[in-house]
């Protein structure tokens, strides 16, 4: 089961922190931003377009019948979590951009290798997992951008009808192709899911190279002081402890079982950052989509150390059980 978590410092972590100071030093300037902007875009498509071609409709269909489940998932990522986020953008004292990217954390769909990951630890229903984290991935193309459309206008941004065109066009038509291309290129995909896995890494690492180059150029570090990070990071850990309790009360009141319940606890409480930096930089002005981001890689990384000790310990309890009949 290590395979699955590598210890509290992931080597993706440190390159995303990486990539993170290497913008800030190094930007990228005059001829290079449109390079790189262009090459961005085109990594986008490429992301979305592997996504759909990962998306076996054979899992789906397997784990679809537990839909009480389900919706208890899609409940905690669709409606608490954006409940969550409006409430933590009219605290007194935010500024704009920081409740906007705290809002916009909480309106992105569930993660995918992660949740399953530690579902499976956890000794949990890795096939419901599969389902659910699945099933909000692809309810979160149309989903996060039309709650983005609803509620980040009163919290400093707007979301036009051309964000959701080239939401349409650099998200959802390649996801789309790709799913569809997947009987064809899928048996590929297995098997060079290594190489993929740089590919969909390495595209998330230019995206937020572009984004945070752009921010520092336009001020990023003066507008988000030590003290506005610590801040977020805060605001992130309450959100993260809020929801897992919330996610593991859910499970007892509705009676879901051990494995169900642990389903809830991992999909529920997750958010993705492979699909919130490409969705950000497509919604957002280049200038401000640094700091939308930001909560989002904070969360990040506080989701994956936490998730980690309790997927452990749950596994361990799991493990030291006595063995019925």
């Amino acid at each position: 089961m290590r395979h699955h978590i590598k210890g509290l410092f992931d080597p993706y972590i440190l390159a995303l922190l990486a990539t993170v100071a290497l913008a800030s030093v190094l930007p990228p300037r005059g001829m290079w931003v449109g390079v790189l902007d262009a090459a961005a875009d085109v990594s986008i498509v490429l992301l979305f377009f592997l996504h759909g071609a990962k998306l076996s409709r054979e899992a789906i269909l397997a784990g679809a019948g537990n839909w009480r489940l389900h919706l208890a998932v899609l409940g905690a990522t669709f409606l608490l979590f954006p409940a969550l986020g409006v409430g933590i953008g009219a605290l007194p004292g935010l500024t704009p951009v920081v409740a906007t990217g705290m809002l916009f954390l909480t309106l992105l769909p569930s993660t995918v290798q992660s949740s399953i990951a530690f579902t499976a630890i956890a000794r949990g229903n890795v096939a419901a997992a599969v389902c659910s984290a699945s099933f909000s991935n692809l309810l979160g193309i149309f989903v996060t951008p039309l709650l983005a459309a609803l509620l980040l206008g009163s919290s400093g941004a707007s979301v036009s009808l051309s964000s959701i065109e080239k939401i349409l066009l650099q998200l959802l038509l390649p996801f789309v192709t790709g799913h569809l291309l997947r009987p064809w290129i899928g048996g590929f995909i297995a098997r060079h899911k290594g190489m993929i896995g740089y590919v969909d890494r390495g595209s998330i690492l230019l995206i937020v190279y572009t984004a945070f180059g752009a921010a520092v150029v336009e001020g990023l570090w003066r507008q988000m002081p030590p003290a506005t990070v610590l801040l977020i990071g805060v605001l992130s850990a309450a959100l993260l402890g809020v929801i897992l309790f919330a996610t593991r009360l859910a499970g007892r009141l509705l009676g879901l079982s051990r494995e169900d319940a642990i389903v809830l606890l991992f999909c529920g409480s997750k958010k993705s950052l492979a699909t919130g930096v490409p969705m950000a930089g497509v919604l957002f002005p280049a200038a401000i989509v640094g700091q939308v981001i930001l909560p989002l890689m904070l969360f990040h990384q506080l989701q994956l150390i936490a998730c980690a000790l309790i997927a452990r310990h749950l596994g361990a309890q799991a493990d030291a059980r006595p063995i019925s009949g």
